[in-house]
């Protein structure tokens, strides 16, 4: 019986280890996380090593399909919609493939981001942009492959892939101007009736100065003049106020509109508020 214990033991003691056993990845993971002007370019990937192996032509064939990396599919994802070589191409998450050859590689972008490799089943209609790019050979070898976004500007960068006695450079650019002039007049323009409600809002909730509340719920109201629950919102701060007639008007004013817009629950509140300060 305790020899049965001690081998129980030492099963469970196995089972432990195992769970809490690291070793190192062959092809460690690796994630670029890169700003470009004002758009965030982030790949993830896998990294092999030489390891003493001919990579271009041998362990990665040519002119034929490749995952780019190793492990998961290589991904590559963009927040705002860019041109890849020259090609439109969608904000979101791609599968960036390529087939490489002796003197050029086509660099993929392919919507399928997911899985594990090169998709099992290709599908042309899948393909966001296909880019043709000359290899460059390089004095000296680069041991563990390398993904970089480098050549940075303003309005664009260029994504190079380098292993071996090769690099690979493919341009993209990037819509700062639009993001940058529509922030600004934005900007220029002053807040919207959202966020002077947003902050009419908060006051009143908060119990802080009522006088600036009044001020940004009028602005809203005047910008947004079918926004019933903004005049609910400028009768609350009205009455809180001590201001019951202008209270009773942005009451009815909202009822009037939530009645409109089929708001039952606007209906309910006003004129519940409405017979309070005894407009009903």
């Amino acid at each position: 019986m305790k020899k049965l214990f001690l081998l129980a033991g030492a099963f469970v003691l196995s089972i432990s280890l195992q769970g809490q056993m690291q070793t190192p990845a062959p092809s460690p993971f690796s994630k670029i996380e890169q700003k470009v002007g004002l758009t965030d370019v982030t790949v993830e990937y896998s990294r092999p090593s030489m390891k003493g192996r001919t990579i271009f032509g041998d362990l990665v064939p040519y002119d034929n399909l490749w995952r780019t990396g190793a492990n998961a599919r290589t991904k590559i994802t963009f927040s705002d919609d860019i041109k890849f070589g020259g090609t439109d191409v969608k904000a979101g998450s791609y599968g960036l493939l390529t087939i490489p050859g002796m003197s050029s590689w086509d660099v993929i972008l392919y919507t399928e981001a997911n899985g594990g490799g090169t998709p099992g089943e290709w599908d042309d209609a899948k393909v966001a942009a296909k880019v043709s790019a000359q290899v460059n050979a390089l004095p000296w070898d680069v041991e563990t492959f390398t993904i970089v976004i480098g050549e940075l500007t303003n309005t664009g960068a260029s994504l190079g892939f380098f292993w071996e006695k090769s690099s690979v450079m493919v341009p993209f650019e990037v819509p700062t101007d639009a993001l940058a002039t529509q922030s600004i007049e934005s900007v220029m323009a002053g807040p919207s009736g959202n966020e002077y409600f947003s902050a009419a809002s908060y006051y009143l909730e908060s119990g802080k100065d009522l006088e600036k509340a009044k001020g940004w719920i009028d602005k809203a109201v005047e910008m947004n003049e079918n926004a019933f629950w903004m005049m609910r919102v400028q009768s609350l701060i009205y009455a809180k106020m001590g201001d019951t007639k202008g209270a009773i008007a942005a009451a009815k004013r909202s009822l009037e509109v939530a009645k409109k817009a089929g708001n039952d629950d606007y209906v309910r509140m006003n004129s519940a508020s409405l017979k309070e300060w005894g407009a009903m």
